[in-house]
């Protein structure tokens, strides 16, 4: 018997969310590279990719990018399966649920700053509350809250100004 193959249809939307993925991803592990202080300290250079296939795409587009990033960064890197792909894969789910929201705010007065330091909050909390459920069950992991959270606002400002530009010079309307 001959084992039947089943072909998998490709189409543009596919092309694009695996090419953005693959720049998430790439960014991602210049993010492991950059040296910093502090263990779980990033500067989430892939969100600037999600941010901006968010204002293009929609949700559903950044969901799969940001999912992508996460599951072949954390191959790449030898993460996959432990702990630091939980915490990723946790920080992801938040911030995306926190993008979900925010994409309806007005956007008079709410736009890719905006939803940058959203999902950048929403990451660490995700973060910090699956450390505390899983890896440190003990309530001293909260004590670096304020750590992250001026790691949150200062890196969640910077990816937002980064994706503005980006979006206002290099990407055109749809």
């Amino acid at each position: 018997m001959i084992p039947s193959i089943t072909e998998l249809k490709v189409d543009a939307d596919d092309l694009r969310v695996a090419r953005l993925a693959a720049a998430a991803v790439g960014l991602s592990l210049a993010d492991a590279a950059i040296p910093l202080p502090l263990p779980g300290v990033k500067p989430g250079l892939a969100n600037i990719v999600a941010l901006l296939v968010l204002a293009r795409y929609g949700w559903m587009s950044a969901a799969w990018v940001s999912g992508l990033r996460v599951v072949a960064g954390s191959l790449l890197l030898g993460q996959f399966l432990a702990p630091g792909f939980f915490l990723s894969l946790a920080g992801a789910i938040f911030s995306l649920a926190a993008l979900a929201l925010a994409q309806y705010l007005p956007a008079r007065w709410f736009g890719m700053v905006s939803w940058s330091l959203l999902a950048s909050f929403a990451h660490i909390a995700g973060q910090v509350m699956l450390a505390r459920l899983w890896l440190v069950p003990h309530d001293g992991v909260f004590r670096l809250t304020p750590v992250f959270a001026l790691a949150a606002l200062v890196f969640g400002v910077l990816n937002g100004l980064i994706a503005c530009r980006l979006q206002r010079d290099f990407m055109p309307e749809k």
